[in-house]
């Protein structure tokens, strides 16, 4: 259920994304010299980067719906949102007390799907995560070396004593 606003609004994003640009261009000029000198090659147009972000919610909303990478899928989501939420619903530059009121709506509305995503992000679907298997899997082999040296120095113990034993017998 919460991939379904991606794939949707990043479909019609994708298909018409003039009608996001003279929102979505103060946000692009800032990152288009970050893209620049990460990627030299990297497209930096107002309308090719609302395309890609497009593609990216589509594909990494299917991805969650369908269970396929869905943790890795909803991170990637949720750094899609934070641009299309600076972009698309900037509360805080709005004089008029309506269309405050509503950017501050949708703004609100963003952050509660960028908690589901962080959530669903951090969801191991029951297993446990990899912090606990890595604690155990430490704990585990702590356990085992303990083991090792106690059945060393027992073994030791024994061959200390049999040597002995071995002495004091006429030979």
């Amino acid at each position: 259920m919460l991939s379904g606003i991606f794939v949707v609004q990043g479909y019609r994003n994708f298909r018409d994304p003039g009608r996001l640009a003279v929102a979505a261009q103060p946000v692009t000029e800032k990152v288009a010299p970050l893209l620049k000198k990460a990627h030299p090659s990297f497209p930096t147009e107002t309308e090719t980067l609302i395309r890609v972000n497009a593609a990216v919610q589509v594909s990494a909303g299917l991805m969650l719906a369908t269970g396929r990478l869905s943790r890795p899928a909803a991170l990637v989501l949720a750094g899609t949102l934070v641009p299309v939420t600076v972009a698309g619903h900037p509360f805080w530059k709005n004089d008029d007390p309506t269309a405050r009121n509503n950017n501050q709506i949708h703004a609100m509305k963003n952050l509660g799907i960028l908690g589901g995503l962080l959530l669903a992000a951090a969801d191991t679907g029951g297993k446990p995560g990899l912090r606990w298997r890595t604690g155990h899997r430490i704990g585990h082999s702590r356990r085992s070396v303990q083991r090792a040296v106690r059945t060393a120095r027992r073994e030791a113990r024994i061959a200390v004593r049999s040597a002995s034993t071995a002495r004091r017998l006429p030979g």
